[in-house]
């Protein structure tokens, strides 16, 4: 019998294997994923958004950028679109786009690796790439940023396959996608460097000589699907003056060229750090630099050392491969991918390397295949790779957002938001939050879903006779030291000299509702 069997798993194992690590993907991005996904302001803004889009309310602008004053392009919020009406409004729909979007790039890591190492690297980089909980983080929330892994490997792979045919399709193609990918978030400007310089060094090493004439023909084909995949965007800046095109060179040379670097960095310090955190934060789950302190720490210290020895052995081996077409590859996506980040001298957060983030396991997939192959030291290697694959599998579950309380910030949200308007006794009432970084957008769309939005206060240069101030404002303070009266936020300045008429605690917030003072009888 097992004689029967072995035979038969020996033709389907590798297809048994990853069918395994992509429902393991599936359940570690999917289970309870109401409860663990982030709803804040930014989440309630665009399903405020999206929401619109799906009433006929369509837009041409994408989402705010945090660092400056300027927007994306509105690729996101149509991808959202199908989604938000699937799950019948629920915000939960999008996010499970997003984990959607993960489970396929973990298949998709798959490939690259079998295509371009081998079977055994395929399995070795999908499996580690499904567990990583940095992944599996930026994989259980709706995001703009979040697709980016997807976006840029399914970019660079389309790009090494077309590079010695190039077909002028496919050129096109890899322009659209770049197109998409600046609209979810500009960190996907370093991606386009990518593909400019893997297809200039790609041609020289092919032809031995560089095309002047055939460069310029394939970076116009790029161009040309770029500006396709971009359009929305582009139609807007064309429709009104260029206005975030001009903030963002603003943004450029004024807020990051002549800027000093942050305390405590440098070109070098940059350089290095975003290295590190590359390997570290998605392989063996290092603590967040900015938030430790390695020296005096041996654990720590081991940690790091074990890390960057991965990293380096993982460099060492590709620079040793045959295909140099996959070195030059490997180092135009990851040297690119790192200088670019020495010329950003603001705070560096893990998700603007998510460009990047198929890269170490895909490097580290191929040393640890080629340790389990190798010939020379057979025994030593083999075992040496399945004890550093098993142990980074067992280390990287132990880190699970889930293993955790749920936050339930969504249902939380709702019950606030519930909360406040049963305090409203259905009449017109203003709404102001205080926080101390939020903003009011997830408690609106509720308030929306309920057909019961509250009303804006206006400038007093535009309603001159207050009709946008009603009787009552309801107030949610998730600061815990909120002084509802006098406070300068303009919800509630805009409101007037006030008193309160009601305070209630609403799980983690304070609900007050304030009325006219109407002064001593």
């Amino acid at each position: 019998m097992v004689k029967k069997i072995i035979p038969f798993l020996g033709n389907n194992y590798n297809k048994i294997l990853i069918l395994i690590i992509i429902l393991t993907s599936a359940f570690l991005r999917i289970y309870r994923i109401s409860d663990y996904m982030t709803f804040l302001g930014d989440e309630g803004r665009d399903v405020i958004i999206v929401k619109g889009i799906l009433e006929g309310n369509f837009t041409l602008l994408g989402p705010r950028v945090s660092a400056a004053d300027f927007f994306t392009g509105p690729i996101y919020y149509y991808l959202m679109a199908p989604f938000l009406w699937l799950s019948r409004l629920d915000p939960v729909g999008p996010a499970v786009m997003i984990a959607l979007f993960g489970i396929a790039t973990v298949y998709l890591v798959y490939r690259v690796a079998k295509e371009l190492f081998n079977e055994t690297a395929g399995i070795i980089a999908s499996s580690l790439y499904a567990v990583s909980p940095l992944v599996i983080a930026y994989s259980r929330s709706s995001w703009n940023p979040n697709p980016m892994p997807f976006f840029s490997l399914i970019t660079l792979f389309t790009l090494y396959k077309t590079i010695k045919k190039t077909n002028w399709k496919y050129f096109l193609l890899i322009g659209i996608l770049l197109g998409i990918s600046i609209q979810l978030h500009y960190q996907a400007v370093v991606l386009a460097l990518v593909v400019a310089f893997f297809i200039f060094i790609a041609r020289f090493y092919i032809t031995k000589k560089i095309e002047v004439l055939n460069l310029i023909k394939y970076y116009t084909q790029v161009l040309a699907g770029f500006i396709i995949g971009f359009s929305p965007f582009l139609l807007f800046e064309v429709r009104h003056g260029f206005p975030n095109t001009k903030t963002v060179i603003t943004f450029v040379l004024s807020a990051n060229l002549h800027q000093q670097y942050t305390e405590g960095s440098s070109f070098l310090g940059i350089i290095s750090n975003v290295f590190f955190r590359l390997f570290g934060r998605l392989l063996t789950r290092f603590p967040p630099p900015e938030q430790i302190s390695v020296s005096g720490n041996l654990l720590l210290q081991f940690w790091q050392v074990g890390t960057i020895l991965l990293a380096i052995v993982s460099l060492l081996v590709l620079f040793k491969m045959k295909n140099k077409l996959i070195v030059i590859f490997f180092s135009v996506w990851l040297f690119t991918g790192i200088l670019s980040f020495s010329f950003y001298k603001k705070a560096i957060y893990d998700y603007y390397f998510s460009f990047m983030f198929p890269l170490p396991f895909l490097l580290l997939s191929n040393s640890l295949s080629s340790f389990f192959k190798n010939r020379k030291f057979f025994y030593l290697l083999k075992i040496s790779s399945l004890l550093i694959f098993f142990f980074l599998i067992f280390f990287n579950l132990l880190g699970m957002p889930f293993r955790f309380a749920p936050n339930r910030q969504k249902e939380q949200v709702k019950a606030i938001s519930d909360f406040v308007l049963s305090k409203t006794v259905g009449k017109p009432f203003n709404f102001a939050l205080i926080t101390g970084g939020n903003s009011d957008h997830a408690y609106r769309y509720f308030f929306e879903l309920a057909d019961r939005k509250p009303v804006t206060i206006e400038n007093p240069a535009i309603d001159l006779q207050r009709r946008s101030v009603t009787n009552q404002l309801m107030v949610v303070c998730e600061d815990p030291y909120c002084q509802p009266l006098g406070n300068s936020l303009w919800e509630v300045a805009g409101f007037g000299r006030a008193t309160i008429s009601g305070e209630w605690q609403v799980s983690v917030v304070k609900v007050y509702r304030l009325e006219h003072y109407m002064g001593k009888n």
